[in-house]
């Protein structure tokens, strides 16, 4: 019997400490993303978890410990890289506030998150057909102003935005928040296709339901720090251990 590998990582967080102006916000943070699988962020509001995401992308510097990437075997240290330059190896970012451009056309939010392509004609149009198929909402609304979409249909053109082009890893924050449960779903599913291509994904979110839906591992903050690592099939079906790290149990959230 061949033991499974496991997957290397392809972000690893070593004693991250962040600061914002005088606010201690990260204090030691220790988080190991592996390649190919979706791990979940957790924890109640105001543990870190945006902070971790903002850190990482550059739009926060630590002040403290190391962020390390690696990509087809080459390692780098992130720290001290400005957020265009973490962007240019294949880390796309999707804020909790959405990240559009209002008054812009679908169209155009999408052309500027592609970094080879100046206009839509040089948009990759397999891929965009992939992303229609998917989202299918933006194909419809494609000449439609960004701020006249519903909220989960700016949502759906923030996810879009990040994967206009294949991404080594999408770090989301809290993508259903707001959201019908249609949507939630539609969103599910959308992000299920791309873990099922092997993309990795960083996913801050509170519906515990999304998270058990689609998280391979789960990392739980509390207070700046990770205070739990481990399998989210593993928390999902402990409720003792979900109501003393998130103050919540499965059963009264089914």
């Amino acid at each position: 019997m061949t033991t499974p590998v496991a997957p290397k990582p392809i972000l690893e967080l070593a004693g991250v400490h962040t600061h914002i102006g005088a606010y201690h916000i990260l204090h030691g943070v220790d988080l190991v993303v592996p390649e190919g699988e979706v791990t979940m962020l957790l924890g109640r509001n105001g543990a870190g978890k945006s902070t971790t995401l903002r850190t990482v992308m550059g739009l926060w510097q630590a002040s403290a410990g190391e962020l390390r990437f690696t990509r087809e075997g080459r390692s780098e240290r992130l720290n001290g890289l400005a957020t265009p330059d973490i962007a240019a190896r294949g880390i796309a970012y999707v804020p909790e506030s959405m990240g559009i451009f209002t008054d812009l056309t679908v169209k155009e939010n999408i052309v500027l998150a592609a970094r080879s392509a100046r206009h839509a004609g040089e948009l990759d149009t397999q891929r965009l057909e992939w992303i229609f198929g998917l989202l299918p909402a933006l194909k419809k609304f494609w000449l439609y102003p960004a701020g006249k979409l519903s909220g989960g249909q700016k949502q759906m053109l923030a996810v879009a935005r990040a994967i206009v082009e294949p991404r080594a890893l999408i770090l989301i924050d809290e993508p259903s928040k707001g959201l019908a449960p249609s949507i939630i779903q539609n969103l599910i599913t959308a992000l299920r296709e791309l873990k099922r291509q092997r993309t990795t994904i960083l996913l801050v979110e509170q519906n515990f339901q999304m998270a058990r839906a689609l998280g391979d591992s789960v990392a739980v903050m509390d207070n700046g720090r990770v205070v739990h690592t481990g399998a989210m099939a593993e928390l999902a079906d402990d409720e003792a251990l979900q109501q003393r790290l998130l103050g919540l149990s499965l059963g009264a959230h089914a």
